[in-house]
Order: structure tokens, then C-alpha cells, then sequence
């Protein structure tokens, strides 16, 4: 019994689960990681990985759509089976169902394409591109037919192609290279030569702009002397001006004294104007004014002393 114990004793590693087949049937155990016991003998166990895991697609020929025959030498397959679906892939496609959905279908899907495309889209054009198709066909047909594995990435070789067909290739891919150096040369020259415009622009501008500061300065200069001059000529116009009206008050003010003089002058002749005055005055007047009349006829005026003795109306009668 203890022998029969020990040889229906197994162990389930880590990152896989037991599946377990009963006379041949596979039962509906799933267990997990560790030291599990069944019959012996009557029961069989496999392990199942449950963790990604990389599987590694070799040697793969394949027809281009023109008839040249190429070979992908590796393609790798990251993929990850859930542990919910063990059962059902297991019972459908057994445990070697990578070699069914991975292996053999990758086999397919390249043929399917080297057959739709030539060898220049194939090696060049779409090579690419093509391990993402290949993900997106297979993960596809997977969720239909065996849903529960996940195609998580694929990566793809560079396929290997006639030696003929490959110097080629070199020689094409020497021939862009030395273009691309020719391109990048010439990217070169034109930048440098665009700088060197930039450059002088740019130096240029720099002289224009010191030219406009100092033709700004000028004008600057110029209208500040203008201003100095216009202002200097205000200052000598107000003084000037004023000058005038000094020159003006003195000759109104020396005016104005004659006149007042003159004014008073009068007053005081006025006062002085008296009988007495003009009687005084007469005597000298007409002493003094001594005339030989001749003719038969003299003046019928004359003075004697009574004018000069004579009272103030006298004076008045003689000037009416």
C-alpha cells in the first residue's frame, strides 16, 4: 500500500496546473501548484503551463507571389494560456495545442502572405508591418475556435532570400545609403548656406538698426538744437517785448508828465491872468511898440494915462 501511495504521489510546478485523464478520459480535475496524490496506474497527469511562455517557429519556406522562395528562419511567439480555459483546450487540441494554433498556424499565415505579395513587399515594403498582422490573424481565429489564449506579441525575423537576390538588395540598400550621404550632404550645404544668410541678414539688420539709432540721434540733436534755438529767440522776442513796453511806458509816462505840465501850466497861467497883471503888462507892451504912421489919416487909437491909471473895468473895455 505504502509503495502504491508513493507511486500515485505527483508534483504540479509552479506557473502550470494538473490536468488528469481516468482510463483515458480526461476528467474534470484541474489542481494546482504543489505535491497532489491520485491512483495510480488508472490515472494519468500532465502538467499544463498557465504563464507566458515563448514559442519559437523555425525554418519557415515560404513562396513569394512572383516565385521566388524565401525562409524565415525564427519567429517567436509570446503567448499565455488562462488557467479557466485548461480544460476546454486541453480536451480539444490536447496539451501540444501550441503546435496546432501556434506552430502549424504560423506556418499558414506566412505562406498566406508571401503568396498574396512580392519578394520587394515581403522583404522591404511591408516587412515591418507583418508581425503585427500575423498577431491580429491569429489572435482572431484563436478567439473564435480556442478562446482563452492570448497571443501577446510576435516577433519576426528578417527572412533569407537567394544569394543572387540578396547582393541586390546590398548593392540597392548601398546605393541609398551613398544617397542618403549625397542627401545629407547636400541638407548640409544648404544649411550652412541658409545660416550664413541668416547670418548676414542678421548682420545686416544689426547695421540698420545702428544706422536708424544714429540718424534717430541726429534727429534727436537737430530738434533738440531747434528747440534751444526757437527758444532762445522766444526768450529774446519776450525780452525784446518787454523792453518795448518799458520803452513804451517811459515815453507815455514822460507824455503823460508833459501834458500834466503843460495842463498845470495853464491853470497857473489862468490863475496868474489877472486885471491888475494885463494892466501891468500893457504900459511896457505898448511903450515898447513904438510905429510912424504917415498919411492923412492917423489912428484913431491912442493911448494916453488914463489907461494905465484907469480901474479894472477899463482893462475889460479895452480887451472887448
Amino acid at each position: 500500500m505504502a509503495l502504491l501511495s508513493l507511486a500515485g504521489m505527483h508534483f504540479i510546478p509552479e506557473g502550470h496546473v494538473g490536468v488528469y485523464w481516468r482510463n483515458g478520459a480526461l476528467t474534470d480535475r484541474v489542481t494546482l501548484p504543489g505535491v497532489h496524490m491520485m491512483k495510480p496506474f488508472l490515472t494519468s497527469v500532465a502538467a499544463v503551463q498557465v504563464t507566458m511562455q515563448t514559442d519559437k517557429v523555425k525554418d519557415i519556406p515560404c513562396g513569394t507571389s512572383g516565385g521566388t522562395v524565401i525562409y524565415f528562419d525564427k519567429i517567436e511567439v509570446v503567448n499565455q494560456l488562462a488557467t479557466s480555459a485548461v480544460l476546454s483546450i486541453v480536451k480539444n487540441y490536447t496539451t501540444d495545442y501550441d503546435k496546432v494554433w501556434i506552430f502549424d498556424k504560423i506556418h499558414h499565415e506566412i505562406n498566406q502572405f508571401c503568396s498574396q505579395h512580392t519578394l520587394q513587399e515581403v522583404f522591404i515594403d511591408l516587412f515591418d508591418t507583418l508581425d503585427e498582422t500575423l498577431k491580429e490573424t491569429l489572435q482572431r481565429d484563436i478567439d473564435q475556435w480556442a478562446p482563452g489564449l492570448r497571443i501577446i506579441s510576435i516577433r519576426v525575423t528578417k527572412p533569407r532570400v537567394p544569394r543572387g537576390i540578396q547582393q541586390n538588395y546590398e548593392q540597392i540598400e548601398s546605393e541609398k545609403t551613398r544617397l542618403k550621404v549625397a542627401e545629407q550632404t547636400q541638407k548640409l550645404v544648404e544649411k550652412e548656406a541658409e545660416t550664413e544668410r541668416k547670418r548676414a541678414v542678421i548682420e545686416a539688420e544689426k547695421l540698420a538698426m545702428v544706422a536708424a539709432i544714429e540718424l534717430n540721434r541726429t534727429k534727436m540733436k537737430m530738434e533738440f538744437q531747434r528747440s534751444e534755438e526757437l527758444a532762445q529767440k522766444m526768450n529774446e522776442q519776450r525780452i525784446s517785448e518787454v523792453q518795448n513796453d518799458i520803452a513804451t511806458a517811459r515815453v507815455k509816462a514822460e507824455a503823460d508828465a508833459d501834458y500834466y505840465r503843460s495842463q498845470k501850466e495853464a491853470e497857473a497861467n489862468r490863475l496868474r491872468l489877472t486885471p491888475e497883471l494885463i494892466a501891468l503888462e500893457t504900459a511896457p507892451a505898448l511903450a515898447n511898440n513904438t510905429k510912424v504912421y504917415f498919411g492923412e489919416k492917423i489912428p484913431s487909437l491912442f493911448v494916453d494915462n488914463t489907461l494905465l491909471t484907469s480901474p479894472p473895468n477899463a482893462a475889460q473895455q479895452l480887451r472887448e
